[in-house]
């Protein structure tokens, strides 16, 4: 991507309505675009941080078994009623609407009772089971406030997996690899050192659920951190008899804020026995499907990743969810030498796969430079007079500040590893 070409630009100054900082630094470098409050689009570069990120997901979710589908935003009420979920009173954040016949209709909250609607079709015995199936798609939510940037929307997309089990062992024995599949993906994504799994409250089905909780200062909730055991509590649940249950001294835990960026939990039977989901065993007795939901927000960990990682002069992004690999910059020569030699550069760059974003635009040199700080692609390399009489050229790391001078040769070998 040639930068002149690109059709954002980047901002000195954020929204005076928006607080948050994630929103802040991806609002001024031209990630995205805010439509309303808890409403963002995503530009050009924030497409492509947020499709790699979404990537990651995909691939710890088919490593384990997932399936992906596409559900649909449209719910109909009698998906929802034998669970009492359409009640207004028991789920809030509904947006509601009808069709011109009068029929009523809400966009998904979520996706339970749906998939668990649709299953119906495909299992009858105990030879249909265990399934395991996900999706990336849209929900809808009414929320009262929307003031964390994209770490809490209305309109957001969820990667959300749902486990169908034949027993109860069955279904805790995929439990476990989900749990472990959501730390691969923390840590892939660089935020798995700040990234504690966290005892929460299980409700009517189990004991505890488990949520993924990432230590930040725009964190919404409190837990209680056993770093040596690297485990976390809820402050929802923390007690005498949970932390005996844990193993856990109270004197070891740390109070940290954190921010909530994906959860395991069981399901049980609920949506099973409401919808009727059931099954046929070895010996042709009727039984209910065990369910588990397994969910991450791919923008809530972009903002996260943005509230964790940043500095004074903007975002920096782990080098497998960066928009380019490279942020090259020419600093224009009199005589076009300079030019020239990064036009060179960058067809080399593009020849060896190397993802680079080529700032070609006619700016002043500092302007580039606090751009690519603000944009925060993991390496800058400078084309400039000088590294061109040096033979070399300057690369540095967006993340430590480390500068090294490299021929091209050595540059396109250190990029590549």
């Amino acid at each position: 991507m040639r930068q002149s070409q690109l059709f954002t630009r980047t901002r000195k100054e954020a929204p005076k309505d928006e607080v948050s900082k994630n929103a802040q630094l991806l609002i001024r470098a031209g990630y995205i675009y805010k439509e309303m409050a808890g409403v963002y689009a995503f530009l050009p570069l924030g497409l492509r941080v947020f499709n790699k990120i979404v990537g990651v997901i995909r691939e710890e979710m088919n490593d384990i078994g997932g399936q992906e589908v596409s559900l649909t935003a449209f719910q109909q009420k009698e998906t929802w009623t034998p669970t009492n979920q359409w009640d207004d009173k028991e789920v809030d954040v509904w947006f509601k609407t009808q069709l011109k016949n009068g029929t009523e209709l809400g966009l998904a909250v979520t996706h339970e009772a749906a998939l668990t609607k649709l299953m119906k079709d495909f299992v009858s015995s105990y030879r249909s089971l265990p399934q395991y199936v996900y999706q990336f798609q849209t929900k809808f939510r009414n929320e009262t406030r929307a003031k964390s940037g994209i770490m809490r929307c209305r309109e957001f997309v969820m990667k959300d997996l749902y486990s169908f089990s034949r027993t109860q062992d069955e279904h805790n024995a995929f439990y476990e690899k989900a749990k472990q599949a959501y730390e691969q993906v923390f840590k892939r994504l660089g935020i798995g050192n700040q990234t504690y799994l966290t005892f929460a409250s299980g409700g009517m089905f189990t004991k505890f659920s488990h949520e993924f909780q990432t230590v930040t200062d725009a964190g919404e909730d409190l837990i209680y951190v056993d770093e040596n055991k690297k485990l976390a509590v809820n402050k929802e649940v923390l007690n005498d008899e949970v932390l005996k249950d844990l193993g856990i001294h109270r004197a070891d835990l740390v109070e940290k804020k954190a921010v909530e960026v994906g959860n395991i939990f069981s399901l049980g039977t609920r949506f099973s026995d409401a919808l009727e989901l059931n099954f046929l065993d070895e010996k042709g007795v009727k039984k209910p499907v065990i369910m588990g939901s397994y969910g991450i927000g791919p923008a809530r960990v972009m903002g996260t990743i943005v509230e964790t990682l940043s500095d004074k002069d903007g975002i920096v992004w782990p080098e497998a969810v960066a928009p380019f690999k490279v942020h090259m910059i020419v600093v224009d020569s009199k005589d076009g030498s300079a030019r020239a030699a990064a036009d060179a550069l960058y067809a080399a760059l593009q020849k060896a796969g190397i993802e680079t974003l080529y700032d070609d635009r006619d700016l002043r040199p500092g302007e580039k430079f606090a751009d690519a700080d603000l944009i925060g692609i993991p390496y800058r390399v400078v084309v400039s007079e000088k590294t061109i009489a040096a033979g070399k050229h300057e690369m540095k790391v967006r993340a430590t500040g480390e500068v090294r001078s490299l021929a091209e040769t050595e540059l396109i070998d250190t990029l590549r590893e």
